[in-house]
C-alpha cells in the first residue's frame, strides 16, 4: 500500500511541475488529429 501511495504522490508531483509541457503535447496531438479529420471530409 504504501508502494502504491508513494508512486502515486511521484506521478502527482512530476504533472504538477511539467502540466504545461503536457498539455503542450496534447494540443498538438489534438490539432494533428483534427487537421487529419477535415482533411479526410474535404476530399
Amino acid at each position: 500500500m504504501t508502494t502504491l501511495v508513494a508512486g502515486y504522490r511521484s506521478v502527482s508531483l512530476l504533472v504538477s511541475i511539467n502540466w504545461d509541457r503536457l498539455l503542450y503535447v496534447f494540443t498538438i496531438i489534438f490539432a494533428l488529429f483534427l487537421g487529419a479529420y477535415l482533411g479526410t471530409m474535404f476530399l
